[in-house]
């Protein structure tokens, strides 16, 4: 039995100062009952915490460290750049260096801009590209989660849902009226919402392989037919890809499915684990952006030196060793055709949904292809399951509602590891 009374102590420490005791509300474990672990360090597939537990991460920081913590190559880059200084405050060559990396590896991407989170890039996409077109409604996607700008919070996957508040006090009617929804998957419902707003659609702005419900992978033809919509009524199409860019191709879910949209999203792994973000995509859209344009957005610590440093030395890597997405695949397809073989022995109910390195199961009897179909999870049973995983040492998204990711640290040896915990862990779930 793992005991962690150290992280324990923090939690009920933190919670005087900090808002719930986390600075993320995932990380409080509220979803799946418990107390968070407070950890220490990590290196390569591990995580180790106040008490000196260790765990297999299938977390990875939310997904940047697909080369597994402290990868020598950021690790270096990293280390080189710090005696320079910390920040500048003005450009550097770096900036420009990671650009055009960036450019030459995303297929939508004439121009870049860096900012310093995922939610920071959406926010400005979707500035950018209602001021382009001069409309001012958006169509996103009900649970996919695109940061915790207003906008994005009304039927909101993630953390949103995990705490039960998918629509947040403090958005306001008039941002809610012109955020428009429609199921995951289903082109019927978009084309409904157009025709009911014609002329006024600024952007439709998804996830192209939804993360943030479990993963939810986009049915055949969804994305190309959102992509013919778009060019039909001259609406602004953003894939957000701050979790699958980088991971699930060297051009992200837009490269391996083969539709590009006009703006795309980046984050996580963009960073090497520091906290970037960007966004970018046609020459004539992103010249709208200040100073070239009229629309504003800004930041002191965008492009910070450290973090371009990171971020250079990890696209560079995955840039020069494409055979790491062929790794990741065949091993996270080991793992979940492992898990396939545990569930049917014990006769439990579920759906495993994988694409590349990202993964989720779900205790339910029916496909899950969109947000309702994502609730029908047994969600208790989950709970049970991910602390019987963390109690073998497997550290595990302490939701139902968000994706897994491997890293290349992890190999056929923690393969079997994890499939034997996973047994244990599954079988344990059933007799609680």
């Amino acid at each position: 039995m793992i005991q962690a009374p150290k992280s324990n102590e923090l939690f009920l420490r933190a919670q005087k100062t900090i808002p719930g005791g986390v600075n993320s509300p995932v990380r409080a474990f509220r979803a799946v009952g418990g107390n968070p672990r407070f950890m220490v360090s990590a290196k390569g597939p591990y995580m180790f915490d106040e008490d000196g537990n260790r765990y297999m991460d299938l977390i990875n920081s939310w997904g940047p460290m697909i080369l597994g913590h402290a990868a020598e190559v950021v690790n270096e880059a990293v280390q080189k750049a710090i005696p320079n200084s910390l920040s500048f405050g003005a450009p550097t060559r770096k900036e420009i260096e990671i650009a055009e990396l960036i450019v030459s590896m995303m297929p939508s991407i004439e121009k870049v801009r860096m900012v310093n989170s995922g939610t920071e890039a959406t926010m400005s996409a979707v500035r950018v590209a209602r001021g382009y077109t001069g409309r001012d409604k958006l169509i996103k996607f009900e649970g996919c989660y695109h940061g915790h700008g207003d906008s994005f919070l009304i039927s909101a996957g993630s953390g949103a849902i995990t705490l039960g508040v998918p629509d947040s006090p403090g958005v306001t009617k008039g941002t809610a009226n012109d955020t428009l929804t429609a199921p995951y998957n289903n082109l019927e419902a978009v084309q409904t919402l157009i025709d009911a707003n014609k002329g006024q659609v600024a952007t439709i702005i998804l996830e192209p392989v939804a993360g943030n419900m479990g993963l939810v992978t986009p049915a055949e033809g969804f994305l190309q037919g959102l992509r013919d919509l778009c060019d039909k009524e001259g609406i602004v199409l953003i894939f957000d890809e701050v979790m699958t860019g980088f991971r699930l191709s060297a051009g992200g879910a837009q490269q391996l499915y083969g539709v590009t949209p006009d703006m795309s999203t980046m984050g996580k792994i963009i960073g090497g684990g520091m906290p970037v973000g960007a966004y970018g995509g046609k020459k004539e859209i992103m010249d709208f952006v200040a100073p070239a344009g009229p629309v504003y957005q800004a930041g002191t610590l965008s492009g910070n030196p450290i973090a371009m440093a990171a971020g250079m030395a990890m696209l560079t890597y995955l840039h020069e060793h494409p055979e790491v997405y062929t790794q990741l695949e065949q091993t996270t397809s080991k793992m979940v055709a492992g898990m396939k073989q545990n569930l049917q022995k014990l006769g439990l109910n579920y759906t495993l949904n994988q694409v590349g390195s990202m993964f989720s199961i779900f205790f339910t009897d029916q496909p899950v292809y969109d947000f309702d179909t994502a609730k029908t999870s047994d969600t208790a049973q989950f709970g049970r399951y991910f602390n019987g995983m963390l109690q073998r040492g497997i550290y595990l998204a302490p939701s139902q509602y968000e994706s897994l990711f491997v890293s290349t640290a992890i190999n056929d040896e923690l393969v079997e590891q994890y499939l034997q915990a996973n047994f244990e862990a599954l079988k344990e779930s059933l007799n609680s």
